[in-house]
């Protein structure tokens, strides 16, 4: 669906709360503090800016962030969890203002981490680079995925299949649903007024997922690292814009 200006403008002003929720949440994010502190710290942001939570009660979900470390990809959910020197974590916030959505995530070292695990986090956020680049009037669907696939793949890594970026706007998860795989030049053109979450989901070793007893947290099934990036970008007239980005 297509958004016009005063409805962009609300997504703008979403994307600055969870921006803002990155900030904080990365500066809390050291070793001692807890999975569960990332998020008092991220619902203090909420709170603060007056903004609804699209995460919290979301088939649910107990938390308004997700919070997944080394081989966890995505739906992690905050609690006991210790962070130490060597860990990576990749958080995902929302937030709502006035009816509209925008939605992010980054991974991040905790402490002094490997080469490795560095290089993961730089070609997942280089990936989903180049994804926000071909999302120009015109183009289609598929060159978004085709491009994140590209990247990671020329690092050497993996995508997740099973789980996907998104549209975004009256509510979090919209159609069309947004690969990060694929051929280039195939589904709906993309169109000014689009609005799309980008999520590339990198593995270091094969893309295969299963999902942990608590029904939500998905891991890697051999174990290896994952890292987790993710925009809410605008479709405009000169080009995408990446709303959930501080001023």
């Amino acid at each position: 669906m297509k958004r016009n200006r005063e409805e962009i403008g609300r997504m703008r002003r979403a994307g600055r709360v969870v921006a803002e929720m990155h900030e904080r949440t990365r500066q809390a994010a050291r070793p001692g503090a807890t999975t569960a502190d990332l998020d008092r710290v991220a619902r203090e942001v909420l709170e603060r800016r007056n903004a609804r939570s699209n995460f919290l009660n979301y088939h649910g979900f107990p938390a308004v962030i997700c919070t997944s470390p080394n081989d966890m990809i995505v739906h992690g959910i905050p609690g006991s969890y210790v962070l130490k020197e060597g860990d990576i974590i990749s958080i995902d916030c929302g937030a709502i203002i006035e009816g509209y959505h925008a939605d992010a995530a980054f991974t991040m070292p905790i402490g002094d981490v490997g080469p490795e695990a560095l290089k993961l986090i730089a070609t997942t956020e280089a990936s989903l680079r180049a994804g926000i680049a071909t999302m120009v009037d015109g183009n289609r669907l598929s060159d978004i995925g085709h491009a994140v696939q590209t990247v990671a793949e020329a690092g050497g890594y993996s995508v997740v299949r099973e789980y996907v970026g998104h549209a975004i706007g009256t509510a979090m998860h919209e159609e069309p649903q947004v690969p990060n795989y694929g051929p280039p030049g195939k589904g709906p053109k993309l169109r000014v007024g689009m609005v799309f979450a980008v999520e590339p989901m990198v593995n270091m070793g094969a893309p295969d997922t299963r999902v942990l007893d608590d029904n939500w947290s998905v891991v890697t099934a051999d174990g290896s690292l994952s890292a987790h990036a993710e925009h809410t970008i605008a479709i405009l007239d000169d080009g995408p814009e990446v709303l959930t980005v501080l001023d």
